[in-house]
C-alpha cells in the first residue's frame, strides 16, 4: 500500500515526468511490460474494458463508467489528454487520482523508469494500472492514448473490447489511408474476447471482422439509435424501442452512448432500463459540446480532426440561432486542408487565435492556410479579446463555440470562471 507523503513537490514529479519521451508509439510494447513486471504485474489481476477509435473513445470511456457507477460498481477509467489537470487522467469513481500517490509511484519506480526508458505515457499507463490495482476496482475502462496496435495500453487481455468511430487523424503515425488507421486500431483485439462497434465505412467493418475472424473473437456491430433530438441542454434517443436521454450534446453522443448502454450489459447482466438510463442522466464529461455560460450560448469541444467537426456541423444544425460563430485554435500537428474542408459553409464568422504554448499552431500561419482554402476567417489576440469578442456574439442572438485543441481548455475555463480543480466526473 502506498503511504501518503504531504510534503513532496508534485510539480517536480510532473516536471519529470512530462519531460519523457512523449509518444513513442512505434517502439512496441517491451517497455510497458517491462515496468508492469517491477510493479507486480498489476494489469493482469484487473477486470477490463478496452476502448479505441479516432473519435468518441473519451466520451464512451465516461459514459460507460457512469453506467457502471450507477449499478454500483467501484471503476477505474483512464484517459488521455488531460484537459487541465494530468490527475484527470486517472480516476476512481470519478475522483483524480491524488497527487500523494503519483509522487509515491514515481519515487518507488525511479530507478526502473530511467533503466528501461520509458515514455510518457508508458509510464502514465502503469501509473493507471497500479492505482486501479491498490484502489481495487472492480473494474478498468481504458481508452487507447494513439492507434492501438503498438499503444501502451495494448498489454491488456480485457474483459471486453470496444471501437468507436474510426476515421483519418494522426496520419504521420497510423498511416495515410482509412484501412491503414482501421488496422491499427483493430490491433487491440485480441483472442476470444466479445468486440462492439458501431456501423462503420465498410472498408473499416472489412477490417475489424477480418481481424476478430483471425482470433476466433466475436463482433456485434450495436443497433443505430433511433428519434435522435437535441437541445441545449440534452440529446434524447431511442435504443430498442427504450427511450434516453444524455446531457452530452451531439447526435454522435447517442450512437457512444449505445456503445456503452451495449457493453454495460455484456459486462454486467441484469442492468435494468432505471440503471442505464440513470447511469446516462449522470454523464460529466467536460470539453464535449460543453456550455461555458448559464446564460449566453456559449460552446467548447476539443474536436480537433475534420471528423470532429463534421460533428461540430450536425449539432450547430440542430440548435436554432440567428447565426453561428466558431473559434478555432489548433496544435501544430493537424492537417489544415482536411480541416479546412470541414469547415467550409459552416459558420457565418470564424475567429483564429492561439495561446503562447509551443503546442499550438501560430496564428498567422493558420490564418494563411485557411485563407488558402478559400475560407473567410480573421485573427484577434489575444484570446482573451477573441473570447470576449464572441460573448458579444451570443449576447446579441447567436451560438457561439470554440473548438479544436485540449490544450486550450485551462484559459478557457479561467475566462468563463469554470472551477475545473480536482473536479470529479
Amino acid at each position: 500500500m502506498l503511504k501518503q507523503h504531504q510534503s513532496a513537490d508534485i510539480n517536480h514529479i510532473l516536471e519529470k515526468l512530462f519531460k519523457l519521451q512523449r509518444l513513442g508509439i512505434k517502439v512496441g510494447l517491451e517497455h510497458t511490460y517491462e515496468l508492469l513486471n517491477r510493479c507486480g504485474n498489476p494489469h493482469n489481476k484487473l477486470k477490463t474494458i478496452h476502448i479505441a477509435g479516432t473519435n468518441g473513445k473519451g466520451s464512451t470511456a465516461a459514459i460507460l463508467q457512469s453506467i457502471l457507477r450507477t449499478a454500483g460498481l467501484k471503476v477505474g477509467l483512464y484517459t488521455s489528454p488531460h484537459l487541465v489537470n494530468f490527475n484527470e487522467r486517472i480516476r476512481v469513481n470519478g475522483i483524480p487520482i491524488s497527487d500523494d500517490f503519483i509522487i509515491e509511484f514515481m519515487k518507488m519506480l525511479n530507478d526502473d523508469i530511467d533503466e528501461i526508458k520509458s515514455t510518457f505515457f508508458e509510464t502514465t499507463t502503469v501509473l493507471a494500472l497500479y492505482n486501479f490495482f491498490i484502489e481495487k476496482v472492480d473494474v478498468a475502462i481504458i481508452e487507447a492514448g494513439l492507434g492501438g496496435r503498438l499503444d501502451s495500453t495494448n498489454i491488456l487481455e480485457p474483459n471486453l473490447t470496444i471501437i468507436t468511430s474510426i476515421d483519418i487523424d494522426h496520419q504521420n503515425i497510423l498511416g495515410e489511408t482509412i484501412n491503414e488507421i482501421a488496422f491499427e486500431k483493430a490491433g487491440i483485439i485480441k483472442k476470444d474476447t466479445p468486440i462492439i462497434t458501431f456501423n462503420q465505412p465498410q472498408e473499416v467493418l472489412d477490417v475489424l471482422i477480418g481481424r476478430a475472424k483471425i482470433l476466433n473473437s466475436k463482433i456485434e456491430i450495436v443497433n443505430n439509435p433511433d428519434k435522435i433530438i437535441v437541445d441545449r441542454l440534452f440529446t434524447n434517443f431511442v435504443v430498442e424501442n427504450k427511450e434516453f436521454s444524455i446531457p452530452l450534446l451531439g447526435e454522435h453522443q447517442a450512437y457512444n452512448a449505445s456503445l456503452a448502454i451495449r457493453a454495460s450489459s455484456l459486462f454486467m447482466d441484469g442492468l435494468s432500463y432505471q440503471t442505464i438510463n440513470d447511469g446516462l442522466k449522470n454523464t460529466i464529461w467536460p470539453g464535449r459540446f460543453q456550455l461555458l455560460d448559464k446564460k449566453l450560448p456559449i460552446f467548447y469541444d476539443v474536436a480537433h480532426n475534420s471528423a470532429g467537426i463534421n460533428t461540430i456541423r450536425s449539432t450547430l444544425k440542430s440548435l436554432n440561432a440567428i447565426n453561428y460563430i466558431g473559434l478555432i485554435i489548433i496544435k501544430k500537428d493537424k492537417e489544415v486542408d482536411l480541416i479546412a474542408n470541414a469547415l467550409n459553409g459552416l459558420f457565418d464568422e470564424l475567429i483564429i487565435s492561439t495561446l503562447p504554448n509551443s503546442q499550438l499552431m501560430d496564428k498567422t500561419e493558420l490564418f494563411n492556410s485557411l485563407k488558402s482554402n478559400n475560407i473567410k476567417c480573421k485573427v484577434i489576440y489575444p484570446i482573451e479579446k477573441a473570447f470576449c469578442y464572441i460573448s458579444d456574439k451570443a449576447e446579441k442572438g447567436g451560438i457561439s463555440i470554440i473548438f479544436g485543441s485540449h490544450y486550450a481548455a485551462k484559459s478557457i475555463y479561467k475566462f468563463f470562471e469554470i472551477n475545473f480543480d480536482n473536479v470529479s466526473i
